[in-house]
């Protein structure tokens, strides 16, 4: 089979890993993965049974500079435009979720026999001050600013000013200390904010909401990655493989509608970025070598270096990819306590 650009195809896969089914039509194997994260298109350019001749200018490798571009970098277009039409479709359908930021940190849960639970703290308490230092309008040092007030204060009294319902009032927790030294008084806390949906008036309204959401979640996923490299030592263990991926997924697909259109938006967008990385089995490290091709007047790397590293950059990703399996199929339990 060829594709609209007249290039062979030999593989259409939906997902990664494993083959789960497939069948053959027309010379090209259909199958579904393991890993329902993506797919792939393959071609018989370096498939050793193909009887298509290593001439012929319909193979991928035989194609100009342009053409080769065009179709290595459909998967990420693919994965761009669905990302934005999953946001359009929750537009259409659900509305978008608007947080409405307010003073305080929240208390979603209070453990049984905990020393919040003992000293009269309860779930939906508000806290808006701690030892009488007003806690800023909610946001990402709101609650880190109650959590090192509570780790650094075992056995000691920290006083709380709580909000419950129309009434304002002090409460003293004396946190427990836990096995580390730290304090704790067993609670959840979150970000005080309340959360509205957002309607698409008509078609016009959709589709710039969509947009405005498509940008706010790429970008938060390109400010991500960015910290990830700049600091991999320490977020090296926040990265996750398919099966905390497909945990997670699950795990929010039960929770809330609005939370898996979220979830699918932004792994089709980590899936574009990470795709575009310039590095070996990835389309990123094939574009790379077009790009290279293109500054040496259109003249290739010689096929055995090109080999060598794209051999490498498969070997590196199996293992890591492997790795983060084995790992993540080990802390399942851990990833569902984490929700």
């Amino acid at each position: 089979m060829k594709t609209k650009e007249g290039i062979h195809v030999s593989k259409f896969a939906v997902g990664f890993g494993p083959i789960l089914a497939k069948f053959n039509a027309r010379n090209v194997e259909y199958s579904i993965r393991a890993f329902p994260l993506g797919g792939f298109v393959g071609f018989p350019d370096n498939d050793p049974e193909s009887d298509i001749p290593v001439d012929d200018e319909n193979l991928l490798k035989n194609r100009p500079i342009l053409d080769r571009t065009i179709v290595i970098s459909a998967g990420v277009i693919a994965n761009i435009i669905f990302a934005y039409a999953i946001i359009l479709a929750q537009v259409l359908s659900v509305g978008l979720p608007v947080q409405e930021a307010f003073p305080g940190v929240l208390v979603p849960e209070v453990r049984a026999f905990s020393a919040a639970s003992r000293d009269g703290l309860l779930p939906g308490d508000v806290i808006l001050a701690v030892n009488g230092a007003n806690l800023p309008k909610t946001g990402p040092n709101a609650v880190s600013e109650v959590v090192d007030v509570i780790k650094s204060s075992p056995n000691k009294n920290v006083l709380l000013k709580v909000e419950r319902g129309e009434q304002n009032f002090e409460i003293g927790v004396t946190p427990d200390e836990s096995f580390d030294g730290t304090g704790k008084i067993g609670v959840q806390l979150s970000n005080n904010v309340k959360i509205t949906k957002v309607i698409a008036k008509n078609i016009f309204e959709a589709f710039n909401f969509a947009g405005e959401e498509f940008w706010g979640l790429s970008s938060n996923v390109v400010d991500s990655l960015k910290q990830t490299f700049s600091n991999f030592s320490q977020s090296a263990s926040k990265v996750s493989g398919p099966v905390a991926i497909i945990a997670v997924g699950a795990e929010v697909a039960r929770s809330n509608i609005d939370g898996l259109y979220q979830f699918a938006a932004v792994l089709n967008i980590n899936l574009a970025v990470i795709n575009l990385l310039p590095l070996p089995a990835l389309d990123g490290g094939s574009l790379a070598f077009i790009l290279i091709e293109a500054a040496r007047g259109g003249r290739k790397l010689p096929l055995e270096i090109e080999q060598r590293i794209m051999s490498s950059g498969i070997v590196l990703v199996i293992t890591l990819g492997f790795f983060l399996i084995v790992r993540d199929t080990l802390n399942l339990d851990f990833i569902k306590d984490m929700l």
